[in-house]
């Protein structure tokens, strides 16, 4: 049986795997085209893909950002929609690849021309497709973290509170002060790391206070700097991508959990 409920049409959609999906935690790539399949998306995964180029941007080194955004614009001109399991990428493609080449008119029309084809995972799911269930029994009670680019640049907030209010026994914990950034922020982190612990330790201190069992979100980066923290404290507490539970997918322990030993 399909995880979710199937959209009418059939979407050519490329996935933006992102970095961090790729080297760190790639069971989120294959949930997220599982929850896209589901959908009746025919999915790829462009092989010639690479970064999306927002720690050079993050850095000032707009010619090295430039030379990485045509590359992508180009590998992924063919598709109906480009989807990416991130706010943060997203948002990078769609707000401020336009603003790159502001000053190159073909170029800025292909990368506006990008931009409104691409969306975040989930509010692609739920925005453009039209789902609004999923077919998964999970017991327990969840919060979830909204990461900084996906909800101010692109507006993720709702989406994945409605298709995790349809997981069949999940209980939605709400954490406080949501909204605010877990600290992590690409090179901020590195850049101001006694900030950024700091702002960690206030996050988890209010992801403990739910009593929740599971943190979510959406991006990567974010998850983790929070999973990082909270094992460092000694913390039960399982961390995963929103696409994880969203697929049903989860048979691989939760970020920063062991890998389990494989039998003999």
């Amino acid at each position: 049986m399909s995880n979710v409920e199937t959209a009418p049409a059939r979407h050519r959609v490329a996935l933006f795997v992102t970095c961090l999906v790729d080297l760190y935690r790639p069971a989120v790539g294959f949930a997220a085209v599982k929850l896209l399949e589901d959908a009746g998306c025919t999915v790829e995964v462009p092989a010639a893909q690479t970064c999306c180029g927002q720690p050079a941007y993050n850095s000032g080194a707009k010619t090295i950002t430039k030379d990485i955004a045509r590359r992508v614009i180009e590998t992924f001109r063919p598709y109906d929609y480009v989807v990416v399991p991130s706010g943060s990428c997203a948002g990078m493609i769609k707000a401020h690849y336009p603003e790159l080449f502001a000053d190159e008119p073909d170029w800025l029309a292909q990368a506006r021309a990008l931009a409104a084809r691409t969306h975040e995972l989930v509010s692609f799911l739920h925005d453009v497709l039209g789902v609004r269930r999923v077919d998964v029994r999970w017991q327990g009670t969840i919060t979830y973290h909204d990461s900084c680019s996906g909800l101010r640049e692109l507006g993720v907030r709702e989406q994945p509170r409605a298709l995790l209010r349809s997981v069949d026994g999940l209980n939605i914990a709400e954490l406080p002060y949501a909204e605010v950034c877990c600290g992590f922020g690409g090179t901020f982190c590195v850049k101001y790391p006694e900030i950024s612990d700091r702002m960690v330790a206030d996050k988890i201190a209010n992801v403990v206070e739910t009593g929740a069992g599971l943190l979510l979100a959406g991006d990567l980066g974010c998850l983790l700097n929070m999973a990082g923290k909270l094992k460092r404290q000694g913390s039960a507490i399982e961390v995963r991508h929103v696409a994880e539970l969203l697929a049903g997918a989860l048979d691989t322990p939760a970020i920063g959990d062991p890998a389990k030993p494989t039998a003999r």
